[in-house]
Protein backbone atom coordinates (compact mmCIF):
# COMPACT_ATOMS: atom_id res chain seq x y z
CA UNK A 1 0.00 0.00 0.00
CA UNK A 2 2.81 2.34 0.90
CA UNK A 3 4.79 1.82 -2.18
CA UNK A 4 1.57 2.43 -4.58
CA UNK A 5 1.18 5.99 -2.35
CA UNK A 6 4.72 6.36 -2.81
CA UNK A 7 4.47 6.04 -6.60
CA UNK A 8 1.66 8.37 -6.59
CA UNK A 9 3.67 11.12 -5.14
CA UNK A 10 5.60 11.23 -8.67
CA UNK A 11 2.39 11.07 -10.05
CA UNK A 12 1.74 14.85 -8.42
CA UNK A 13 5.41 16.05 -8.81
CA UNK A 14 4.85 15.48 -12.85
CA UNK A 15 0.90 16.24 -12.98
CA UNK A 16 1.88 19.81 -11.17
CA UNK A 17 -0.61 21.53 -10.27
CA UNK A 18 -3.32 21.77 -12.41
CA UNK A 19 -1.96 22.38 -16.01
CA UNK A 20 -0.49 25.45 -17.37
CA UNK A 21 0.56 28.10 -19.59
CA UNK A 22 -1.44 28.59 -22.35
CA UNK A 23 -0.46 28.91 -26.12
CA UNK A 24 0.03 32.73 -27.25
CA UNK A 25 -2.48 34.48 -29.48
CA UNK A 26 -0.13 34.50 -32.35
CA UNK A 27 -0.02 30.43 -31.81
CA UNK A 28 -4.21 29.72 -32.06
CA UNK A 29 -5.53 27.56 -34.79
CA UNK A 30 -6.65 29.86 -37.62
CA UNK A 31 -5.42 32.98 -36.26
CA UNK A 32 -3.86 35.41 -38.95
CA UNK A 33 -1.52 37.16 -36.19
CA UNK A 34 2.45 36.65 -36.80
CA UNK A 35 5.02 35.96 -34.03
CA UNK A 36 6.37 38.32 -32.55
CA UNK A 37 9.20 39.72 -34.38
CA UNK A 38 11.68 38.70 -31.41
CA UNK A 39 11.02 35.07 -32.41
CA UNK A 40 13.16 33.97 -35.65
CA UNK A 41 11.40 31.00 -36.01
CA UNK A 42 7.55 31.05 -34.98
CA UNK A 43 5.62 27.66 -34.24
CA UNK A 44 3.45 27.08 -37.63
CA UNK A 45 0.09 25.04 -36.99
CA UNK A 46 -1.34 22.67 -39.32
CA UNK A 47 -4.84 21.41 -39.65
CA UNK A 48 -8.11 22.88 -40.06
CA UNK A 49 -10.85 24.37 -37.92
CA UNK A 50 -12.33 22.16 -35.53
CA UNK A 51 -10.89 19.56 -33.44
CA UNK A 52 -11.95 16.04 -34.92
CA UNK A 53 -13.05 13.17 -31.64
CA UNK A 54 -10.03 11.76 -29.51
CA UNK A 55 -7.76 14.28 -30.89
CA UNK A 56 -5.92 14.72 -27.21
CA UNK A 57 -3.51 17.03 -25.86
CA UNK A 58 -1.37 18.50 -28.61
CA UNK A 59 0.95 17.39 -30.75
CA UNK A 60 3.90 18.94 -32.33
CA UNK A 61 6.73 18.07 -35.34
CA UNK A 62 9.72 19.37 -35.01
CA UNK A 63 12.57 19.40 -38.20
CA UNK A 64 15.66 21.24 -39.24
CA UNK A 65 18.26 19.83 -41.35
CA UNK A 66 16.61 16.25 -41.60
CA UNK A 67 16.07 15.85 -37.68
CA UNK A 68 12.78 15.41 -36.50
CA UNK A 69 11.30 14.69 -33.31
CA UNK A 70 7.28 14.74 -31.96
CA UNK A 71 6.38 16.42 -29.11
CA UNK A 72 2.83 15.05 -27.16
CA UNK A 73 1.58 16.22 -24.13
CA UNK A 74 0.76 13.98 -22.08
CA UNK A 75 -1.11 13.45 -19.10
CA UNK A 76 0.34 10.92 -16.19
CA UNK A 77 -2.83 9.42 -14.75
CA UNK A 78 -5.86 7.89 -17.13
CA UNK A 79 -8.72 5.70 -17.69
CA UNK A 80 -9.09 2.80 -20.23
CA UNK A 81 -11.34 5.15 -21.84
CA UNK A 82 -8.87 7.27 -23.03
CA UNK A 83 -7.38 5.04 -25.30
CA UNK A 84 -6.54 4.39 -28.43
CA UNK A 85 -4.63 7.47 -28.58
CA UNK A 86 -5.38 9.79 -31.74
CA UNK A 87 -4.18 8.26 -35.09
CA UNK A 88 -1.73 11.11 -35.66
CA UNK A 89 0.16 9.64 -32.30
CA UNK A 90 0.45 6.67 -33.34
CA UNK A 91 1.77 7.39 -36.63
CA UNK A 92 4.54 9.27 -35.13
CA UNK A 93 5.30 6.83 -32.68
CA UNK A 94 5.39 3.65 -35.17
CA UNK A 95 7.61 6.39 -37.10
CA UNK A 96 9.95 6.65 -34.25
CA UNK A 97 13.10 4.94 -33.57
CA UNK A 98 13.21 6.37 -29.82
CA UNK A 99 10.36 7.23 -27.40
CA UNK A 100 11.39 9.65 -24.54
CA UNK A 101 9.77 10.21 -21.52
CA UNK A 102 10.13 12.15 -18.55
CA UNK A 103 10.55 9.33 -16.53
CA UNK A 104 10.64 5.72 -17.49
CA UNK A 105 7.68 4.80 -14.69
CA UNK A 106 8.66 1.29 -14.85
CA UNK A 107 11.51 1.96 -12.67
CA UNK A 108 10.49 1.74 -9.51
CA UNK A 109 13.60 1.19 -7.92
CA UNK A 110 15.01 4.40 -8.59
CA UNK A 111 11.86 6.19 -7.46
CA UNK A 112 11.90 4.81 -3.89
CA UNK A 113 16.21 5.29 -4.11
CA UNK A 114 15.34 9.57 -4.57
CA UNK A 115 12.52 8.90 -1.61
CA UNK A 116 14.63 7.92 0.52
CA UNK A 117 17.17 10.29 -0.38
CA UNK A 118 14.99 13.47 -0.64
CA UNK A 119 11.51 12.83 0.37
CA UNK A 120 12.25 11.04 3.99
CA UNK A 121 13.58 12.70 7.30
CA UNK A 122 16.68 11.04 8.98
CA UNK A 123 15.79 8.09 11.67
CA UNK A 124 14.87 9.48 14.52
CA UNK A 125 13.42 12.70 12.97
CA UNK A 126 9.24 13.02 12.54
CA UNK A 127 7.12 15.33 10.75
CA UNK A 128 5.40 16.51 13.80
CA UNK A 129 9.06 18.16 14.56
CA UNK A 130 8.41 19.95 11.31
CA UNK A 131 4.96 20.93 11.67
CA UNK A 132 2.71 23.63 13.40
CA UNK A 133 0.58 22.33 16.37
CA UNK A 134 -2.43 23.45 14.30
CA UNK A 135 -0.97 21.98 10.35
CA UNK A 136 0.01 18.87 12.39
CA UNK A 137 -3.60 18.46 14.01
CA UNK A 138 -5.11 19.11 10.12
CA UNK A 139 -2.91 16.65 8.83
CA UNK A 140 -4.05 14.24 11.19
CA UNK A 141 -7.72 14.24 10.18
CA UNK A 142 -6.92 14.42 6.49
CA UNK A 143 -5.46 10.92 7.01
CA UNK A 144 -7.99 9.69 10.02
CA UNK A 145 -10.83 10.77 7.00
CA UNK A 146 -8.68 8.63 4.78
CA UNK A 147 -8.83 5.46 7.21
CA UNK A 148 -4.73 6.52 7.92
CA UNK A 149 -2.63 7.04 10.85
CA UNK A 150 -0.34 9.40 11.11
CA UNK A 151 2.64 7.26 11.74
CA UNK A 152 2.20 5.63 7.96
CA UNK A 153 3.73 8.95 7.30
CA UNK A 154 5.83 9.83 10.04
CA UNK A 155 8.98 9.72 8.31
CA UNK A 156 8.14 11.70 5.31
CA UNK A 157 8.33 15.18 4.08
CA UNK A 158 5.06 17.65 3.85
CA UNK A 159 5.59 18.31 0.50
CA UNK A 160 5.99 14.09 -0.38
CA UNK A 161 2.78 13.40 2.47
CA UNK A 162 1.00 16.27 0.17
CA UNK A 163 1.43 14.86 -3.25
CA UNK A 164 0.59 11.29 -2.07
CA UNK A 165 -2.94 12.45 -1.03
CA UNK A 166 -3.47 14.36 -4.11
CA UNK A 167 -2.57 11.20 -6.03
CA UNK A 168 -4.50 9.19 -3.91
CA UNK A 169 -7.99 11.81 -4.40
CA UNK A 170 -7.22 10.96 -7.97
CA UNK A 171 -7.11 7.39 -7.89
CA UNK A 172 -10.10 7.15 -5.87
CA UNK A 173 -11.65 9.34 -8.92
CA UNK A 174 -10.59 6.45 -11.29
CA UNK A 175 -7.76 8.31 -12.48
CA UNK A 176 -4.42 5.62 -11.54
CA UNK A 177 -0.93 5.83 -13.44
CA UNK A 178 -1.45 2.47 -14.49
CA UNK A 179 -3.86 4.43 -17.40
CA UNK A 180 -1.77 7.10 -17.79
CA UNK A 181 0.05 8.08 -21.21
CA UNK A 182 3.31 7.51 -19.88
CA UNK A 183 2.24 3.54 -18.97
CA UNK A 184 0.75 3.25 -22.31
CA UNK A 185 3.37 4.55 -24.68
CA UNK A 186 5.89 2.43 -22.84
CA UNK A 187 3.80 -0.33 -23.38
CA UNK A 188 3.75 0.58 -27.18
CA UNK A 189 7.04 1.17 -27.30
CA UNK A 190 8.42 -2.75 -25.80
CA UNK A 191 5.96 -4.46 -28.09
CA UNK A 192 7.51 -2.76 -31.20
CA UNK A 193 11.10 -3.03 -29.98
CA UNK A 194 11.70 0.77 -29.65
CA UNK A 195 14.34 2.71 -27.87
CA UNK A 196 13.18 3.74 -24.49
CA UNK A 197 15.25 6.87 -22.96
CA UNK A 198 14.59 9.27 -20.00
CA UNK A 199 14.39 13.09 -20.15
CA UNK A 200 14.93 13.60 -16.07
CA UNK A 201 15.26 11.14 -12.91
CA UNK A 202 13.63 10.35 -10.24
CA UNK A 203 16.20 11.26 -8.24
CA UNK A 204 16.19 14.96 -10.06
CA UNK A 205 12.51 15.38 -9.97
CA UNK A 206 11.92 14.58 -6.13
CA UNK A 207 15.59 17.01 -5.18
CA UNK A 208 13.33 20.31 -6.83
CA UNK A 209 10.77 19.58 -4.05
CA UNK A 210 13.19 18.86 -1.44
CA UNK A 211 14.42 22.90 -2.30
CA UNK A 212 11.27 23.97 -0.52
CA UNK A 213 12.46 25.12 3.12
CA UNK A 214 10.02 23.97 6.24
CA UNK A 215 8.29 26.80 6.15
CA UNK A 216 7.31 26.63 2.74
CA UNK A 217 6.64 23.00 2.34
CA UNK A 218 4.67 23.13 5.37
CA UNK A 219 2.75 25.80 3.21
CA UNK A 220 2.59 23.93 0.56
CA UNK A 221 1.10 20.83 2.59
CA UNK A 222 -1.46 23.08 4.31
CA UNK A 223 -2.24 24.87 0.59
CA UNK A 224 -3.24 21.06 -0.36
CA UNK A 225 -4.92 20.24 2.97
CA UNK A 226 -7.20 23.12 1.57
CA UNK A 227 -7.78 22.40 -1.25
CA UNK A 228 -8.57 18.69 -0.61
CA UNK A 229 -11.40 19.28 1.80
CA UNK A 230 -12.64 22.13 0.03
CA UNK A 231 -12.78 20.13 -3.16
CA UNK A 232 -11.01 21.92 -5.59
CA UNK A 233 -7.82 19.80 -6.14
CA UNK A 234 -10.10 17.16 -7.62
CA UNK A 235 -11.98 20.05 -9.77
CA UNK A 236 -8.83 21.68 -10.78
CA UNK A 237 -7.27 17.93 -11.86
CA UNK A 238 -10.91 17.46 -13.95
CA UNK A 239 -10.69 20.34 -15.38
CA UNK A 240 -6.49 19.12 -16.97
CA UNK A 241 -7.67 15.76 -17.87
CA UNK A 242 -11.26 16.98 -19.52
CA UNK A 243 -9.17 19.67 -21.66
CA UNK A 244 -6.80 17.07 -22.08
CA UNK A 245 -9.06 14.72 -23.47
CA UNK A 246 -10.83 17.90 -25.45
CA UNK A 247 -7.55 19.00 -27.04
CA UNK A 248 -9.50 21.90 -27.30
CA UNK A 249 -6.89 25.24 -26.89
CA UNK A 250 -9.30 27.16 -25.17
CA UNK A 251 -9.89 24.74 -22.70
CA UNK A 252 -6.37 24.07 -21.99
CA UNK A 253 -6.08 27.95 -22.02
CA UNK A 254 -8.47 28.62 -19.13
CA UNK A 255 -6.28 26.73 -17.23
CA UNK A 256 -3.64 29.13 -16.63
CA UNK A 257 -4.26 30.84 -14.04
CA UNK A 258 -4.63 28.09 -11.40
CA UNK A 259 -1.28 26.38 -12.11
CA UNK A 260 0.96 29.76 -11.70
CA UNK A 261 -0.74 32.47 -10.35
CA UNK A 262 -2.48 33.31 -6.83
CA UNK A 263 0.43 33.70 -4.67
CA UNK A 264 0.80 30.12 -3.08
CA UNK A 265 3.81 27.86 -2.50
CA UNK A 266 2.58 25.60 -5.36
CA UNK A 267 1.75 27.87 -7.97
CA UNK A 268 5.02 29.92 -7.48
CA UNK A 269 6.88 26.32 -7.40
CA UNK A 270 5.15 25.64 -10.63
CA UNK A 271 6.08 28.58 -12.48
CA UNK A 272 9.76 28.81 -10.93
CA UNK A 273 10.60 25.54 -10.93
CA UNK A 274 8.60 22.84 -12.24
CA UNK A 275 7.93 24.88 -15.44
CA UNK A 276 10.67 28.02 -15.58
CA UNK A 277 13.64 25.74 -14.78
CA UNK A 278 12.80 22.29 -16.35
CA UNK A 279 11.64 23.41 -19.67
CA UNK A 280 15.13 25.43 -20.90
CA UNK A 281 16.94 21.49 -19.52
CA UNK A 282 14.42 19.55 -21.16
CA UNK A 283 14.67 21.67 -24.48
CA UNK A 284 18.53 21.47 -24.18
CA UNK A 285 17.81 17.40 -23.78
CA UNK A 286 15.61 16.89 -26.76
CA UNK A 287 17.72 19.14 -29.18
CA UNK A 288 20.73 16.90 -28.18
CA UNK A 289 18.97 13.65 -28.68
CA UNK A 290 17.99 14.79 -32.50
CA UNK A 291 21.45 15.04 -33.47
CA UNK A 292 21.67 11.34 -34.08
CA UNK A 293 19.06 11.93 -36.48
CA UNK A 294 17.11 9.14 -34.86
CA UNK A 295 13.41 10.05 -34.79
CA UNK A 296 12.58 10.66 -31.53
CA UNK A 297 9.02 10.44 -30.24
CA UNK A 298 8.52 12.89 -26.71
CA UNK A 299 5.86 12.03 -25.07
CA UNK A 300 6.23 15.15 -21.70
CA UNK A 301 3.50 16.54 -19.82
CA UNK A 302 1.21 18.68 -21.73
CA UNK A 303 2.08 21.49 -19.66
CA UNK A 304 5.66 21.62 -21.12
CA UNK A 305 4.53 22.02 -24.69
CA UNK A 306 2.20 24.89 -23.84
CA UNK A 307 2.91 29.14 -23.55
CA UNK A 308 5.46 31.10 -24.25
CA UNK A 309 8.09 29.40 -22.78
CA UNK A 310 6.99 25.74 -23.76
CA UNK A 311 9.23 23.02 -25.36
CA UNK A 312 7.49 24.17 -29.24
CA UNK A 313 8.33 27.94 -28.96
CA UNK A 314 11.90 27.23 -26.94
CA UNK A 315 13.03 24.97 -29.99
CA UNK A 316 11.52 27.20 -32.44
CA UNK A 317 13.51 30.06 -30.99
CA UNK A 318 16.84 28.01 -31.25
CA UNK A 319 16.26 27.29 -35.08
CA UNK A 320 13.66 24.20 -35.61
CA UNK A 321 10.61 24.27 -37.68
CA UNK A 322 8.15 23.79 -35.02
CA UNK A 323 4.54 22.56 -36.75
CA UNK A 324 1.55 22.21 -34.42
CA UNK A 325 0.26 18.96 -35.81
CA UNK A 326 -3.04 19.35 -33.60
Amino acid sequence: MLKTMLFSAVLRCMLCAPLALGVPAWAQPGTAESAPASVEHAVVLAGADGLPARRQGTLFKVTREGQVSYLFGTIHVGAKSFYPLAPEVSAALASAGRLVVELDTRANDAYHRAVVAHGRYRPGQHIRDHLSADTMARLTQALHALGMTVASMSHLKPWLVANILMGLELERSGFDRIHGNESFLLAQAQMHGTAVAELESADYQLALFDTLSDAEAERYLRESLVELSNGSSLRKARATIDAWRSGNHAALDALIPDAVSGGTVMSDFTRRMLLGKRNPEMASRIESMMRDGKTTFVGVGLLHLLGADGLPRLLAQRGYQVVRVY
